[in-house]
């Protein structure tokens, strides 16, 4: 059994035990453990051999029970803090409550950290992306680390915003072409008629970002594009990326691969960006989509929208292939 005794007692419960089953006088057990005649007259009348709580019994507080209640209501209604609060008691209540007193009493009540008593802060609510219907697609382009002295590639990355199908290709270059190319890609492998397409302010997107030494020319390859495919082109507003937060969202998926792969030539990188890809499209259930894959979907979408669509969803691994 473990043994708690207070730093200066002079006896053990064994001996307190034999001073309450003893039939001597106080004088003559004093005298025999060699301790004073009111510790043997303790022992003697005590029922437990333990040492009892060194607590006070009775707290003197230099406020009385009413003071402290009014304490505690200013406390919590007007979220004083100690030393305002000491103040405003010195002044109303009691002029001689002292600091330390003050902040004893609200221990006690358990209101002494004023940050508990403060409301939670409500968190800044995230503004979802607005609902849309599939046809609407944000489009980026990501570098890719050169391998091995090979050329650098380009990872020209397209979803949609209702979906999450994502399609991908990988480009040698981001000129205008390869970006008109990327799109009439994307035309043919999306089962859905695409309607908008969002993307930054980059020259292989268009020349309609003005500045001083370049005004649109109206002759831009992926504008041009658009405009044929009865496309709407939106771009993104200067410095704000966030606005195409959902590609780039998708980019930072991509870099996870990269970052956890070794690619011993581009040809093995092209091969795992797209077996992701196919992974992602078909067996990734997504949050934003109440927990199924992007194909599924486009199967919901096209059972409910068939409208939308211009051919049956089957797979749609959203691969350059």
């Amino acid at each position: 059994m473990q043994i708690q005794l207070h730093k200066n007692a002079r006896t053990t419960p064994a001996v307190r035990q034999a001073i309450r089953d003893s039939e001597l006088s106080e004088r003559a057990l004093a005298k025999k453990h060699g301790i004073a005649r009111a510790t043997a007259r303790k022992w003697k009348r005590r029922d437990s051999v333990e040492d009892a709580s060194h607590r006070p019994h009775t707290l003197h507080t230099t406020l009385n029970p009413a003071q402290e209640a009014i304490v505690v209501y200013l406390r919590i209604a007007l979220l004083l803090p100690l030393d305002d609060l000491l103040a405003v008691t010195r002044e109303f209540l009691h002029p001689a409550v002292s600091r330390s007193g003050l902040d004893r009493c609200l221990r006690r009540h358990g209101i002494a950290s004023l940050k508990a008593l403060l409301p939670p802060a409500e968190k800044a609510k995230v503004k979802p992306f607005k609902a849309y219907e599939p046809g609407f697609i944000h489009v980026d382009v990501k570098y890719l680390p050169a391998i091995d002295g090979e050329p650098r590639r380009h990872l020209f990355v397209a979803i949609d915003r209702a979906t999450r199908w994502v399609y991908i290709a990988l480009k040698p270059n981001r000129t205008a072409l390869t970006a008109k190319a990327f799109l009439k890609a994307v035309i043919q492998a999306a089962p859905f008629r695409i309607q908008k397409c969002l993307t930054d302010n980059g020259s292989e997107f268009t020349d309609r970002f003005l500045t001083r030494t370049r005004q649109p020319s109206g002759a831009h390859e992926f504008d041009q594009l658009c405009a044929e495919q009865a496309i709407e082109h939106r771009l993104i507003p200067p410095r704000r990326p966030q606005t195409n937060g959902m590609v780039e969202r998708f980019n930072g998926r991509i870099e996870e691969v990269l970052q956890t792969h070794r690619f011993d030539a581009t040809a093995d990188l092209e091969t795992t960006l797209h077996r992701y890809v196919a992974l992602y499209n078909q067996h990734i259930p997504q949050r934003a989509l109440g927990h199924l894959t992007p194909v599924q979907a486009l199967k919901n979408w096209q059972t409910s929208h068939p409208h939308l669509f211009r051919k049956k969803v089957y797979k749609q691994a959203g691969l350059d292939i």
